[in-house]
């Protein structure tokens, strides 16, 4: 990994050299909330900003998307043609960056690779930021406090400058033209030392660190605490809609008034919405709220986790701020504390 220091007086020039061939979407405040969204001026950038409401996903697999366009009256199909907008994912904290490397396993990696996704994130370069974590965040227990690929730029704040690492040599190209970056000194890297340990030391310890979570997972696949859990969900989805790894999705097609044309979509879906598992015949799989929060849960912490060697969750807290029913990850990791407490008895 190649590593390279800026001033932070810099950081504007960077953001308009992006900005010339790229849109360009970073965290910026609207409505007294944190968001990303595309920009028109450096200015607009919040770089300490506090994690946004959702992440930066929905610009590699939007909401709602046009797959196909159908005629029925001419028996044909006009297959994806959207316009890929070239883009720049700006001050991308670790957690997100870690999710998108998530994402990219289930759509880019394999014998069949999504070609919409594949088409953004082919598009989009990724510049990530440094952050101190909040109350909420737990990003630390799954390893994902750190982005160690995935971006094609990395900006680790160590006071007045930056120490840049480099992913990518697209980035690396703008990097030079835009900024002068130089060589680390010493002081320099002793000072992203110093930053790196203070945020580690920074996360609220009051949130468990367990090992072995997926083990657990199974153990207490039947416990009564699912219930006790997954009884106040509301089934509002508001957890899937802001987690950043969170992929399920429907197909539907949806029809013009002619009942002759329209369109094939695919939205976004949530395992925790009641219809999620309903199929034909009437039947449902996980006809509670419980199972569904503990399918949630098992998928998050140990059945993705088999497949691809990491957990789902990154622990970037936007499911607790979220949640009405005060139901997430940090819920389950102190039910195993619990229940260690109960056994040393």
């Amino acid at each position: 990994m190649l590593y390279r220091v800026i001033d932070s007086e810099e950081l504007p020039s960077l953001v308009s050299a992006f900005m010339k061939d790229y849109e360009v979407v970073a965290p910026v405040k609207r409505d007294g909330s944190y968001v990303f969204d595309a920009i028109g001026s450096p200015d607009e950038i919040e770089l300490s900003y506090e994690t946004t409401i959702s992440s930066p996903k929905k610009y590699l697999l939007p909401p709602d998307e046009t797959l196909l366009a159908f005629d029925a009256r001419a028996n044909g199909v006009t297959d994806f043609a959207a316009q890929i907008t070239p883009r720049v994912i700006f001050g991308a904290h670790a957690c997100d960056i870690n999710a998108i490397n998530r994402l990219d396993l289930v759509f880019r990696d394999g014998r069949y690779p999504d070609p919409y996704y594949t088409a953004r994130r082919d598009a989009t370069l990724v510049v990530g930021l440094s952050c101190m974590p909040q109350s909420t965040c737990f990003c630390h227990l799954w390893d994902a406090d750190e982005a160690r690929f995935g971006y094609d730029l990395f900006l680790q704040d160590i006071g007045d400058k930056y120490l840049v690492s480099i992913g990518s040599v697209e980035a690396a190209n703008i990097l030079e033209a835009s900024c002068k970056p130089r060589e680390a000194t010493d002081e320099e890297r002793i000072a992203f030392r110093h930053v790196t340990r203070t945020r580690q030391q920074s996360f609220d310890h009051a949130i468990p660190d367990i090992q072995d979570v997926a083990m657990l997972m199974d153990a207490f696949h039947d416990d009564p605490f699912w219930e006790e859990l997954g009884g106040g969900c509301l089934s509002c989805t508001a957890c899937s809609a802001v987690c950043p790894t969170c992929f399920c999705f429907d197909i539907r097609d949806t029809f013009d008034p002619d009942g002759k044309t329209g369109r094939r979509e695919r939205i976004w879906d949530a395992c925790t919405s009641p219809q999620f598992a309903l199929v034909a015949g009437g039947h449902n799989f996980r006809p509670t709220a419980a199972r569904r929060v503990r399918h949630r849960m098992y998928h998050k912490l140990n059945g993705f986790l088999a497949n691809h060697d990491r957990m789902l969750c990154v622990g970037c807290g936007r499911c607790v701020k979220a949640c009405k029913a005060g139901i997430n990850p940090i819920e389950v990791l102190k039910f195993f504390v619990r229940k260690g407490a109960e056994d040393a008895q």
